[in-house]
């Protein structure tokens, strides 16, 4: 006999003298004995410590073995010869156990001891193999150590007697132990059944996605249902079915002239399988020694798609067991897709709502941000364009003074919008160039200069290290940071800009205020875009909500971090980290 190793089974299995249809006769092969035979197919392939062990003990491979399936029987069950050595050792050793105990012990009646050899053959060959044990032992003792001795003749008949009883009683004890047996087999499959539903299950219930674990699916089905190949087929009808998972090595799946279909009727009924046949004149369809199997997917009278499988004829149709488990992992597929389904539309409304949300934040806040400003043009303007009043000329100047400030409003309020676009595009690339921190930060504090009105402005950057960026993009960060603390705080507020070089050679920029500040729930949603912090009795505070959002995006475009928190002063402050320059020496001297 030949030797297969197989990562499914715990041990080495025995080939029957026929592997599968085609495969040739081991007994009249070229094979050594003892060989070690591996099939091409990946799945059934030796592990490295088997290989490493197998030609360690000089065991030969004998390449081209067809894969197998049911051909094979684990040891523990055993061959027929197998079986028949059991017996035949186990009778002859309870013979020799009954003369010893007979003709030296002086026991009456040892014929008792048979009864372990036919419980050992029951355990190894099951109830036939149990009868016939229980028959050889009675004729053995009979022939041997009933008088007169030699013949099948019994002179007395209470040792009639006893040989009937000892018969029932080894074939009753064979029938059970042979039970037992079956009822264990029973056991270790349900087990296997029921670990491999478990893996499923598992696997989709910790799963991302579920098309992510449906290969892990197909090769436990390849294992466990004792399937060639698996794989998933997604779609609404058969036209639609894309192959969205495959146990096989990358080679599309084969098509097949005929395929089974599992047909799983309502109720306790036991699902069954049917042979139909594919559509005639189908591309690439040819004769193969393999057997196709389809399993439907299905959830909530839909069709989701179909679990394939590939099996060798000669291994015959799945047992039961590989069907329930089949069956069951469609089902539990399906579930998950239609789970995924309903997830999907869920996230589909919620953006939805949130687009619609920020539609009208947007519409509300651009609306009265461009009325206020607009207001105030067409008022001065109006002033200045009316024949019959006399202005003085600084009455005509504060009016020109006035459309000026709220015209550069209007620009602001649109120079951030059209950032926020190029930022949620990807379009915004910055600059890396070297940096003047306190020119930049003086030139930004000018800019704002007309509308700090009575503030106290602080700033403390005298000596800042240079740092990376773009100017145009940090200028404008800057801006829409210090022009916030402007808007947000009572006149007679302090505003202090500073600068201090921190860790992992950055530099903090940051401008802090000693108004109301804001709670500490809401601090984590300053830079959200059109978010306006609540004010109690006030509604929200004024402004569109972009202006902090803008200035994230900004700094991040640099390599650089935005944050928040309560200020040192009392209100708010908002810190932003650059990258430090590294500034040759000589240049810095200079």
């Amino acid at each position: 006999m030949a030797y297969c190793f197989d990562k499914r089974l715990p041990t080495p299995v025995l080939i029957k003298e026929r592997l599968s249809s085609g495969a040739r006769d081991i007994a009249t092969s070229k094979w050594p004995r003892g060989a070690v035979c591996l099939t091409p197919d990946s799945r059934h392939h030796l592990s490295e410590l088997l290989r490493e062990r197998a030609k360690a003990d000089g065991i030969p491979e004998c390449p081209g073995v067809t894969p197998y399936h049911r051909s094979v029987l684990p040891i523990r069950h055993g061959s027929r010869i197998l079986r028949l050595l059991v017996g035949v050792v186990g009778v002859g050793l309870a013979t020799l156990a009954v003369a010893a105990l007979e003709g030296y012990g002086k026991v009456p009646d040892a014929s008792s001891v048979y009864l372990v050899a036919v419980v050992a053959t029951a355990i190894a060959a099951g109830t036939a193999g149990a009868v016939a044990a229980a028959v050889a032992s009675i004729l053995l003792y009979d022939y041997l150590f009933t008088q007169p001795f030699h013949t099948l003749t019994v002179a007395d008949p209470g040792e009639w007697l006893s040989l009937v009883l000892l018969l029932f009683v080894a074939v009753t004890v064979g029938q059970l132990t042979a039970l037992q047996r079956r009822r264990a087999d029973v056991a270790l499959a349900r087990e296997r059944e029921a670990r491999a539903l478990f893996q499923v299950i598992r696997a989709l219930a910790i799963r991302e996605s579920t098309f992510a674990v449906l290969p892990a699916i197909a090769n436990t089905l390849v294992e466990e249902a004792w399937m060639d190949r698996v794989w998933f087929a997604l779609g609404t009808d058969d036209a639609r079915e894309r192959v969205a998972a495959d146990s096989g090595d990358g080679v599309p799946p084969p098509s097949a002239g005929s395929f089974a279909v599992l047909q799983r009727p309502p109720g306790p009924a036991v699902a069954k399988w049917t042979r139909v046949r594919d559509m005639p004149g189908r591309p690439g369809v040819a004769a193969s020694e393999d057997r196709h199997y389809r399993i439907r997917i299905e959830a909530g009278g839909a069709t989701l798609g179909s679990i394939w499988a590939l099996r060798r004829r000669s291994a015959g149709e799945p047992d039961r067991t590989a069907t329930r488990l089949l069956a069951a992992a469609a089902d539990q597929v399906g579930q998950a897709l239609a789970q995924d389904h309903l997830a999907l539309e869920a996230r589909q409304a919620e953006i939805a709502r949130q687009s619609d949300a920020l539609k009208s934040a947007l519409l509300e806040s651009v609306s009265h941000d461009l009325r206020t400003p607009l207001a105030s043009i067409r008022a001065s303007a109006g002033t200045l364009m009316d024949p019959d009043l006399d202005l003085s000329p600084e009455d005509a100047r504060a009016s020109a003074t006035l459309i000026d400030r709220e015209a550069e409003r209007l620009n602001e309020l649109v120079a951030n919008l059209l950032d926020l676009g190029r930022i949620e595009g990807g379009a915004l690339r910055a600059a890396n160039e070297v940096l003047d921190v306190e020119e930049l930060v003086n030139r930004v504090v000018g800019h704002v200069e007309r509308r700090v009105a009575d503030r106290v402005v602080e700033i403390e950057v005298r000596g800042a290290p240079a740092v990376r960026g773009d100017p145009v993009l940090l200028e404008e960060a800057l801006l829409n940071v210090v022009d916030n603390a402007v808007r947000h705080t009572p006149r007679g507020t302090r505003i202090r800009v500073a600068t201090a070089a921190i860790a992992d050679e950055q530099v903090r920029v940051t401008v802090e205020d000693s108004g109301p500040g804001v709670p500490a729930d809401a601090l984590p949603r300053l830079f959200e875009k059109f978010y306006r912090v609540p004010q109690g009795g006030s509604g929200s505070r004024a402004g569109i909500g972009i202006g902090l959002a803008v200035a994230r995006g900004l700094v991040e475009a640099m390599g650089g971090h935005v944050s928040a928190r309560p200020s040192e002063l009392g209100g708010l402050a908002i810190d932003i980290d650059l990258r430090l320059a590294q500034v040759p020496a000589a240049l810095a001297a200079e």
